[in-house]
């Protein structure tokens, strides 16, 4: 059985490794090399200033907001849309009134539930952030048409235009259309738990908080913190920039005076709108940094004994 056996491994990782190292490792290395240069993007020739581009970025006003905002993203939408995705989950598989033959149940109905949490996971990011901007409208939108209908006339917000306002109505955004695909996540892991060790809590006299806290979390750390980590690098990446590029508001995007831009957009409009693709991928290496440290962070600070069971 032994003979061959590393050939083996090789003629089947061959392949996955040298595609991942073209289409992954390769564009890395390329962006952190154009980082260094004075490349427009439109022009094949280019030269090198060394760390003109990373001095540039350390003096860049708007970068240092695009980064506040980003970090602020990587630690609110994590907290929040995790925070709730393991409260309703936890309310779904657990929570529910005790039933004839049965110690633990979840809501009634909780199927349906499971259902509607997850429906925003079937439109795509571009749908939902053009109804929210439809909602978000300050004359003629779902929510201020709710605020005059119920007599408050005096509270009609603009809810996008508002530097105040308009990160924390694109972070809401975000939440409501990421946290269904954590409470699934998290409803299929508690699945898994014995219901023996919730029986057994409830009989010494457990109720639902610390059955959660000394059951359900500590046997679904693992999940939880891959979601972290999984939540963080879409409010990082792609997910963020989605929804500011569509909702945002202004000429220079990014929202009134800069108040909803992301790093992800600031590399946008750096390489396709400006013309300036080198300095967009030094953006983009610092980018990489935040997200490799956001990842390390999470794990440190996870890490624990696992509990089998």
């Amino acid at each position: 059985m032994q003979h061959g056996k590393y050939r083996f491994i090789v003629g089947f990782l061959a392949a996955p490794l040298a595609l991942y190292a073209l289409f992954v490792i390769w564009p890395f290395i390329q962006s952190i090399y154009y980082s260094f240069t004075d490349w427009t993007g439109l022009s094949p020739e280019f030269g090198m200033i060394g760390f003109g581009n990373y001095s540039r970025m350390l003096d860049d006003e708007i970068f240092w907001k695009s980064l506040q905002h980003s970090l602020t993203f990587a630690v609110v939408l994590p907290l929040v849309t995790v925070g709730l995705a393991l409260f309703f989950a936890f309310m779904l598989n657990v929570g529910g009134r005790r039933r004839k033959g049965a110690a633990i149940a979840g809501v009634r109905g909780s199927s349906f539930y499971k259902i509607v949490y997850f429906f925003p996971q079937v439109l795509s990011i571009a749908i939902v952030a053009l109804l929210f901007q439809f909602a978000y409208n300050p004359n003629s939108g779902a929510i201020n048409s709710v605020l005059k209908g119920v007599g408050l006339d005096s509270v009609q917000p603009d809810w996008l235009g508002d530097p105040d306002l308009a990160l924390i109505c694109v972070m809401v955004v975000l939440v409501w259309s990421t946290v269904g695909f954590f409470v699934v996540l998290f409803s299929a892991g508690m699945a898994s738990i014995p219901r023996d060790f919730y029986e057994a809590a409830l009989l010494d006299g457990a109720n639902r908080f610390t059955t959660f806290f000394r059951i359900t979390l500590p046997l679904l750390w693992d999940t939880v913190q891959s979601g972290w980590i999984y939540m963080g690098i879409l409010a990082l990446g792609a997910e963020s920039f989605a929804v500011v590029q569509i909702m945002t508001v202004g000429p220079s995007g990014g929202g009134p005076d800069y108040s909803t831009i992301v790093l992800p957009l600031y590399v946008y409009q750096k390489a396709f709108r400006d013309g300036q693709a080198a300095y967009a991928t030094t953006i983009g290496v610092a980018l990489l940094l935040v997200t490799l440290a956001f990842a390390a962070v999470v794990m440190k600070l996870g890490r624990r004994e696992r509990l089998e069971f």
